[in-house]
């Protein structure tokens, strides 16, 4: 997973660079996202392991793309397949989409809470959110009733768990030490 990362991370900044200098990063996000779904697919993934020469590969998978990729994405895909990585091109997208997310301030949250929230207390968590995290905040709500009653927040590496099954897990873990 790492080493997939590591390898994306260099294209996936190439390309929103070039997009954010030609003022086309929702196209970009776009394409990319096309791209991989192409690369994921079950029939495409023989041919990217090495079994079809990279100027090949290139021309077939550029081809699949259509007119859905530009040149300029076109290009990447080029480099990408002269280099053996167009197996790494979901992990492309989505580093694009973090980039595009950094580059706009914004976050996604996961809330996790027992009940429906209620758009007042949706309103209430979004507003503090953006306070304490000082980025723009989508919520992902989902409901999980084994949490009694609270909620847990997810935001990237911050975890905020004011579920009652948290609150129990820990005072357990007091008493017992």
């Amino acid at each position: 997973m790492a080493e997939i990362t590591t390898i994306a991370r260099p294209y996936a900044k190439a390309a929103f660079e070039f997009a954010l200098e030609q003022k086309a990063v929702e196209s970009w996000a776009e394409m990319l996202n096309f791209a991989a779904l192409v690369s994921e697919n079950e029939t495409m993934q023989p041919l990217l392991s090495g079994s079809v020469a990279s100027g090949k590969l290139a021309e077939l998978f550029i081809g699949v793309c259509g007119e859905q990729i530009n040149e300029q994405a076109q290009n990447l895909l080029k480099v990408m397949a002269e280099n053996g990585r167009l197996v790494v091109l979901p992990a492309v997208a989505q580093q694009f989409v973090e980039l595009q997310r950094e580059y706009a301030k914004e976050v996604e949250a996961q809330i996790v809470s027992a009940t429906e929230l209620t758009s007042e207390q949706l309103q209430a968590l979004s507003v503090s959110l953006e306070k304490r995290l000082a980025r723009k905040v989508k919520l992902n709500c989902s409901i999980d009733t084994s949490l009694i009653a609270g909620v847990i927040i997810t935001a990237g590496d911050l975890v905020i768990d004011g579920s009652v099954r948290g609150k129990v897990s820990r005072l357990s873990d007091t008493l017992q030490s």
